[in-house]
């Protein structure tokens, strides 16, 4: 027999549908207000070795808080929807192998370049499967209220020790706006990401009394040259500092390799040294290096750089900066030298003069020395390097040999397959 379904019985049924819709829309408002939007844009990707540059494109989606208050720091999410590449059919990716790094624009009442960046995360990719990048994340304060827009601008992809440089090739629409009412301080993230402006560290002297002072990390781009020609690679670097006295124990952190050893290499046969540069109040550069190889090496293997340290004696009175210089690999025999094409702070400190110190002197650490005066630009940076250049030209020619077979990872697919 039929239920009779009675027009009372109707209006309860849509009535509690009602309920339910407006206590979605309820629960809706009183949400944290989020936004999340796609954008797509044509890219022109270089990769490394003089493999021919490739066009595609690229598709993401920007996560960031619809609005917030001057003083805040937001945390900014960058999700790769479609990477402008896939995997060459001649060889697997493994699991965890590739890392996203890149900027994010800032225009409207505040402009910055934010950095972004995403863990080595991926699942394994097959030859000819679809580039998976991990999100990008990245944090900015606040300063001005007012409309902030988001727009994603270059970004690089890192695997097997060599990047593939992507840039837009037209203008890329915003992806997200940050409406930023006027406040009072705002909170602070505890977001370990980078900052879109370098870290102040430091305490002026006479000051709180803190002797712990940890830079940023920073993308540093480096070219490095062999007879074979010029060789790119980008390596995260932090500079740290450690009050001591009127001086600074510096310690310089190479977050991944910027290059795979062409051969077996023995225990402690591989010696790494940088040039720090200061900038800011101060002038010259500071000498850190970092111990021999532990253990052997197996060609293919990353050359890892252990922690860099060297004493900063300030040679100024005022705000210094110190920016990663000029990276020196020795192994082998062979010396290899990598300079960055920009220069990028890591470290801000407010520092006293001490006697002797580094601006227009002599910084020393370890028995090593290196002449100050050079400006914190790149193009002033010095170049060392080995004299046995038979010895170089035969390194760099099988170093060089395991850079194409790496950058091979990097040729796109094109539209159309070739013979």
């Amino acid at each position: 027999m039929r239920r009779r379904v009675t027009p009372a019985r109707r209006t309860g049924a849509a009535g509690a549908a009602l309920v339910l819709c407006s206590a979605g829309v309820l629960l809706g408002v009183a949400a944290t207000p989020a936004q999340a939007a796609e954008v797509s844009f044509a890219t022109h990707c270089v990769p490394p070795a003089g493999i021919d540059p490739v066009d595609g494109t690229t598709k993401v989606e920007i996560t960031a808080p619809a609005t917030a208050k001057v003083g805040d720091t937001v945390d900014i999410v960058w999700k790769f929807v479609q990477a402008a590449s896939k995997n060459p059919d001649i060889i697997d990716l493994p699991a965890n192998s590739v890392q996203p790094s890149g900027v994010l624009k800032a225009a409207g009442a505040q402009a910055a370049d934010i950095a972004m960046q995403g863990p080595r995360q991926n699942p394994a990719i097959p030859k000819g499967g679809d580039m998976v990048l991990s999100d990008m994340k990245g944090t900015l304060k606040l300063t001005t209220a007012g409309e902030v827009t988001l727009t994603p601008d270059a970004y690089t992809v890192n695997a097997m020790s060599t990047d593939t440089k992507c840039t837009p090739k037209e203008t890329v629409q915003k992806a997200a706006t940050i409406q930023v009412t006027p406040g009072s301080g705002g909170t602070s993230s505890s977001s370990p990401t980078q900052s879109a402006t370098p870290t102040k560290s430091a305490t002026p002297t006479g000051g709180t009394g803190q002797t712990d002072f940890p830079g940023k990390e920073v993308q540093v781009p480096y070219a490095c040259k062999t007879p074979i020609g010029d060789k790119n690679a980008t390596s995260p670097v932090q500079i740290n500092a450690k009050k001591n006295g009127g001086d600074y124990d510096l310690t310089v952190q190479f977050k991944k390799s910027v290059m795979n050893s062409p051969a077996d290499i023995p225990k402690d046969s591989v010696k790494p040294s940088m040039e720090v540069v200061l900038g800011g109040a101060d002038k010259g550069t500071v000498h850190v290096e970092g111990p021999t190889n532990a253990q052997p090496i197996k060609s293919g293997d990353p050359i890892e750089i252990p922690d860099l340290t060297g004493t900063y004696k300030p040679g100024a009175s005022g705000t210094s900066t110190l920016a990663p210089g000029v990276l020196t690999i020795k192994a082998l025999g062979t010396t290899t030298t990598c300079t960055p094409e920009k220069s990028l702070v890591s470290l801000t400190l407010d520092t006293a003069q001490q006697p002797g110190g580094a601006s227009g002197g002599t910084s020393t650490s370890g028995g090593s020395s290196s002449t100050g005066g050079t400006s914190s630009g790149a193009g002033g940076l010095a170049e060392t390097g080995s004299g046995d250049h038979g010895a170089l030209k035969a390194l760099g020619l099988v170093a060089g040999t395991a850079i194409l077979l790496g950058a091979a990872v990097f040729t796109f697919m094109p539209k159309r397959r070739t013979r």
